[in-house]
């Protein structure tokens, strides 16, 4: 490994921790760091009372709503006069320590908080070596950043991963190799293994024109009597590494050798990950497929639900009965209409769960598709974002300004994401899990010009609308999970559209030198007036919500950590969200006591 692609790699570790710790821990406090060469630096500084040091890292670029960038960083014992420069991930290691002290309370914390200290000090720096390992591929590679590149070479261009996360590249359970192969940065692509279940142990569910089972051959391009399937069974899709864990299972091979499953080997067309690895994507198919995986993503265990595969088919079947698509055009719900399952007599999940989701990124249409994930993301040092490398061909074409051109951009972005996600709340109280990497652009044109969501997991339903919906789609009712209280389902669509999304679009733009935040959150706001102005009333709460709430919610991904939760297993969400102060209404203040005097 070079000492440039370490560096950046201790650096990124450090900027996604910094960041966590700071929005769910201490915010620090605002220092000046003296330098004998040069103007004092622009710093944040915390107080470690555990270990008895200060930490201090200098602000590279701050930000009001997203992610900071960082650049040195020092430490102080408490009894030392004098500060001295530290390798960002022993500063790291000081941080968590902290953040453990602070979860668990004063005193020397139980056997199991070290425990998971540790494991998740192991997490961290496996994050930091796959990191590492990225950057050296892409240091590599060729950065190509046409805005009608691919819609696979965008899912494959997160470096860093999730843009605020104590372990955004850790992949517990993959191996290197493995990772080159089911990976989604170095281009691996893959067969699936095909099972064959008794027909009368599949069960499957179908909002498509076409049932599960048949959409289940599409997807691999083949038929049954290509890969030998009898016409009592039905083909049963798998990933690789899904698939290799179920043949060590118990209840497997019991099924195997009774013959109510049978191995077929790989099969079909090569498939490659998208940037959740779980959800697989061929450029020829009419189909994706999301499986279940034993690896440890993130927060999770990435496992589907049978309640999730429900509420994908129900949702399908719910959008196709609104009239939401004819009114917005240019913005997409992909649907995950179908699902297939093998049932076992004691136990709910057994590892076969599958959804099978439409895939319009295809025949040329694949072209200029990208996750806002992959526009907003940090680039690899001495690189341009791609959010930059589009603004500037923009203004270079036009003989514009870039800061202009990146002022039309964001509104037309949110002409694409903003309108049409709070409108579908309003006028139909659902609100969709719109985060990152679940929302995507169409950016063939270099503008945004159609937006997209993706996620069965992603619905909110709200009690206002209960009534509405059950009768549009009446199996909605028996879907635990699905229906919220109003207030909450707007701190969720808050989290997920406005800070997640949009604000992260608002600090890229700003760390690239396009545009002011003030200037995109002072945009930002105007256009949540106008939805209050003509909206319901689910629309004005929501929008009124963004612009005055002295809080906003946030996703409470180190405390997750810290109290050893899969957000995904455990029951209910207490503990998975928390709220943190609004930039919005922070930057609005001043002017609304203005007025007040």
């Amino acid at each position: 490994m070079s000492h440039d692609v370490q560096a950046a790699a201790e650096a990124a570790a450090f900027r996604s921790f910094a960041n966590v710790y700071l929005r769910e821990i201490d915010p620090g406090i605002a220092v000046r760091h003296a330098q004998a060469d040069g103007p004092p630096a622009a710093c944040l500084e915390w107080a470690l009372h555990r270990q008895r040091v200060r930490v201090r890292a200098e602000l590279a670029s701050a930000s009001l709503c997203g992610a900071h960038r960082f650049g040195r960083v020092w430490l102080r014992n408490l009894h030392e006069p004098r500060w001295r420069i530290a390798a960002p991930l022993a500063a790291v290691q000081l941080l968590l320590g902290e953040a453990f002290e602070r979860a668990e309370g004063p005193g020397p914390g139980t056997a199991s908080a070290r425990e998971r200290e540790l494991a998740l000090l192991g997490r961290i720096l496996d994050s930091y070596r796959e990191t590492a390992r990225q950057l050296a591929l892409a240091d590599r590679a060729d950065h190509a950043e046409a805005a009608d590149a691919s819609f696979i070479a965008a899912e494959r261009s997160l470096v860093f991963g999730h843009w605020l996360h104590p372990t955004p590249k850790s992949r517990h359970g993959m191996t290197g190799w493995q990772a080159r192969r089911y990976g989604a940065e170095e281009g691996g692509t893959f067969q699936l293994v095909a099972f064959a279940g008794a027909a009368s142990r599949v069960r499957q569910a179908s909002a498509a024109p076409l049932p599960a089972s048949r959409i289940a051959l599409d997807l691999l391009g083949t038929s049954a009597a290509g890969i030998g399937l009898r016409a009592d069974e039905v083909l049963l899709p798998l990933h690789p590494l899904q698939a290799e864990a179920l043949l060590l299972e118990p209840h497997v091979e019991a099924a195997l050798a009774s013959g109510a499953l049978r191995l077929l080997g790989p099969q079909g067309r090569r498939f490659a990950a998208t940037s959740s690895l779980r959800t697989v994507y061929a450029p020829n198919a009419a189909w994706m497929a999301k499986f279940s995986l034993p690896v440890t993503l993130t927060n999770s265990l990435r496992v589907n639900r049978t309640a999730e595969l429900e509420a994908g088919v129900a949702m399908a079947r719910l959008a196709n009965r609104l009239d939401f698509a004819a009114a917005f055009p240019g913005f997409r719900i992909l649907a995950d209409p179908a699902c297939l399952a093998f049932a076992w007599p004691d136990r709910e999940e057994g590892g076969f769960e599958t959804v099978l989701r439409e895939n319009p990124f295809r025949g040329g249409a694949e072209r200029g598709v990208a996750t806002v994930a992959a526009l907003a993301a940090e680039p690899p040092p001495g690189r341009r974002s791609r959010l930059e490398g589009l603004i500037r061909r923009l203004g270079a074409a036009d003989g514009e300004p870039a800061a202009a051109v990146a002022r039309r951009w964001f509104g037309r972005y949110l002409d694409c994401m903003l309108e049409p996600v709070a409108a579908m709340f309003d006028r139909h109280g659902i609100a969709l899990e719109a985060h990152q990497q679940n929302a995507l652009v169409d950016v063939s044109a270099g503008w945004p010009t159609r937006g997209f969501y993706r996620d069965n997991q992603g619905f909110y339903l709200a009690e206002s609308a209960r009534e509405t919906l059950l009768a549009l789609a009446p199996e909605t009712a028996r879907i635990p999970g699905l229906f919220f209280d109003d207030r909450e389902v707007r701190r969720r669509l808050g989290y997920y559209l406005v800070v997640n999304q949009i604000f992260s679009v608002v600090s890229r733009l700003a760390h690239d030198g396009l545009a002011g935040e003030h200037e995109m959150l002072d945009g930002l706001a105007a256009r949540l007036e106008r939805i209050a102005a003509g909206a319901g009333p689910r629309g004005r709460a929501f929008a009124r919500a963004i612009l005055e709430e002295p809080t906003l919610c946030t996703k409470a991904n180190l405390r997750v950590r810290l109290l050893g939760r899969d957000e995904l297993a455990s029951a209910g969400d207490a503990g998975i969200y928390m709220d943190y102060p609004n930039p919005i209404a922070r930057l609005r203040a001043p002017a609304r006591d203005a007025l007040a005097s």
